[in-house]
């Protein structure tokens, strides 16, 4: 047997890779291809969906699988669109963008590591949240989530965001790295199975986005072949519809870009066979990566996918959630039919209809021009003059008709006129009355809030857990004090705990700003804040103020209010100065409340300073005055 050198043996290996990289981008393809035709149908009510909300009212799904628009029966038919769908949706929105994203750790236990962690890990997410707009990331997810049911953030690290530390031997810097978070619209996922219920019951998940050449090649360092591509349907060839030919206004979702190709992600949960997990990207026909799946994302060290769903209207043994747009379809289309038809009517009763005996007039005349005022008709001798047919008058089916369909759209949409115009309904008086309306609309509402508040809660997660991972270096974090101070401060992945933390975040649907003003007006006025003489104290008032959003009133309250701060710097730093013109019995309060609530790490040096500053308000005889 002949001996195999090392240039054979190396081609062989080479021939050998090459074929397992063609059978992993066949592998891929294929299973891409299969998911695309299982989900079509969905597709093409997300289509409807974004129709009708932009006001393309007259659109339908085909029997060829595509939207098109249906004509006209006759050339007189009047098609006008009356949108309710539009200000409903936003009306919505609106409501969701209440929900902030303002991640919050509350502590595990009272004590004093855990509470450090907790503002640590809280500063953390909160530094992210802002570097990624996470605001705005929530609202676009909340406009997807409204029209197509369901929205997708992507949680990962990138590698090339940061702080530049260093250069390698290219000459290329190197960044320290951070979590990054994007949004991926429903179109571009595509799950195993459409009856998993979650993201964490699919077996894999394949995220298709539609990339640039050029951004592929600056990403993974592969150069792929680019042509025309459908960014909604990630088609290769451009599929012309969605209303193109019947000319209606404006088409969606059918968008092509030139030189694209589709950059396929499958991502495969843990087994036996990967214990890690696994990811397989291809683009074209060329692999760009395969191994493990990247992030310990999950508890106890698991390896999870880097998606986080949020649903509108959740459906049972469905992947993808749905649009309240869709029950609001067959009554837009009602209700358009009815004004039309409603017009129609008042059209022959203004224009009137005509009744000409042949031949006794030129009736292409009389329909060019009609019966204008002061016009001078000629007709036959001896026949009779054309005249008005009794046109009638509208049927009150029609408005019985219409005023039901308007309440049918509060009824299945919960949104009342209170919730989108602020209207009070006329036989409504009772301010009980107009709470109990505000809390049902708030209750339907609630369950697309609470999908929402779930999501952030996951994001915040997987952040922490993203950095316990990657942030093994020191890292500098901005840190918001409670006196407004802005802090820096270095921390390494060690420091931060995920796992025994409870995540929180606000919830300002119901909690708006007139509900808490109305409640500290309450407070005043069953008089929990005044003293035992009957009045309020300087710091009761500035407390007062601040929450009703006057943090910054320019009387007597900015006094005192430089007066906390250097309170607050003073328990943050243990740099205790005493001077004469201080607020002796703000202070007190203050650092009273640092040194019961566990914060404060040199007790001794605090009450020593308190008690340096109840000997300033005895010596000055006032000490319940200040207080």
């Amino acid at each position: 047997m002949e001996k195999m050198t090392k240039k054979d043996f190396a081609a062989k290996k080479s021939k050998l890779a090459e074929k397992y990289e063609e059978e992993i981008v066949k592998d891929v393809t294929e299973d891409f291809k299969r998911r695309q035709l299982s989900r079509r149908s969905l597709e093409l009510q997300w289509r409807l969906n974004m129709n009708f909300l932009i006001g393309n009212q007259y659109a339908e799904i085909t029997a060829l699988g595509d939207i098109d628009d249906y004509g006209k029966d006759y050339f007189w038919q009047e098609r006008e669109v009356y949108n309710h769908i539009a200000p409903i949706i936003e009306t919505r929105i609106a409501k969701l963008g209440r929900v902030k994203a303002n991640m919050s750790v509350r502590p595990f236990s009272s004590d004093e590591n855990d509470v450090n962690t907790a503002k640590l890990s809280t500063s953390v997410l909160r530094s992210i949240s802002e570097d990624n707009r996470m605001s705005d990331i929530m609202s676009d997810a909340n406009l997807w989530s409204e029209v197509c049911g369901s929205a997708f953030y992507k949680v990962v690290w990138n590698s090339s965001k940061g702080m530049i530390i260093g250069e390698n031997k290219k000459g290329e810097k190197i960044a320290e790295g951070d979590v990054e978070i994007a949004l991926c619209p429903p179109y571009e996922i595509y799950p195993d199975a459409m009856a998993s219920a979650n993201v964490e019951d699919a077996r894999s998940i394949i995220h298709a986005k539609a990339y640039h050449v050029d951004d592929i090649f600056d990403t993974w360092g592969v150069r792929v072949e680019g042509g025309d591509v459908d960014i909604f349907t990630m088609d290769s060839v451009f599929v012309t519809g969605g209303l193109g030919s019947s000319g209606a206004s404006q088409s969606v979702m059918t968008e092509k870009a030139r030189d694209h190709a589709v950059v396929i992600e499958r991502y495969v949960k843990s087994s036996k066979t990967y214990p890690n997990g696994r990811l397989s990207v291809v683009a074209g026909d060329k692999l760009l990566y395969d191994g493990d799946l990247p992030y310990v994302n999950g508890k106890d060290g698991s390896r999870l996918f880097p998606f986080v769903r949020q649903c509108a209207i959740t459906n049972v043994g469905s992947f993808f959630g749905s649009s309240i747009i869709e029950r609001l379809i067959p009554l837009q289309r009602e209700y358009n039919a009815v004004r039309n038809r409603k017009h129609e009517f008042l059209n022959r009763i203004a224009m009137g209809v005509l009744a000409v005996e042949d031949g006794s007039v030129d009736t292409d005349n009389l329909e060019e021009e009609g019966l204008s005022p002061g016009k001078v008709l000629i007709y036959r001798q001896g026949s009779a003059p054309p005249r008005f047919m009794n046109p009638g008058s509208v049927p009150s089916d029609f408005t019985l008709e219409e005023d039901r369909l308007l309440e049918e759209f509060k009824t299945v949409s919960g949104v009342s006129d209170f919730m989108s115009s602020s209207k009070v309904p006329a036989n409504v008086t009772s301010g009980v009355a107009l709470s109990l309306i505000q809390e049902q609309d708030d209750t339907r509402i609630s369950l697309t809030s609470d999908s929402l508040r779930s999501a952030v809660r996951t994001i915040g997660e997987m952040i922490l857990r993203l950095y316990k991972e990657y942030a093994t270096n020191k890292r500098l974090v901005r840190i918001a004090g409670e006196n407004g101070d802005i802090e820096l401060r270095y921390f390494n992945a060690s420091e931060l705990k995920c796992d025994d933390l409870v995540f929180d975040t606000d919830n300002e649907i119901s909690d708006t700003p007139a509900n808490r003003k109305n409640i500290v007006y309450d407070i005043i006025k069953m008089g929990l804040l005044y003293d035992g003489d009957g009045k309020m104290s300087t710091y009761s008032r500035l407390k007062v103020l601040e929450m009703l959003g006057f943090g910054n009133w320019e009387s007597s309250a900015d006094i005192a209010e430089l007066h906390k701060k250097k309170a607050l710097r003073e328990n943050d730093s243990f740099d205790f100065d005493i001077v004469e013109v201080d607020d002796h019995g703000l202070h007190i309060k203050e650092h009273t409340k640092a040194l019961i609530s566990g914060k404060c790490k040199r007790r001794e040096e605090l009450l020593e300073h308190i008690r340096m500053h109840e000997t300033y308000t005895a010596m000055d005889g006032n000490t319940e005055a200040n207080i």
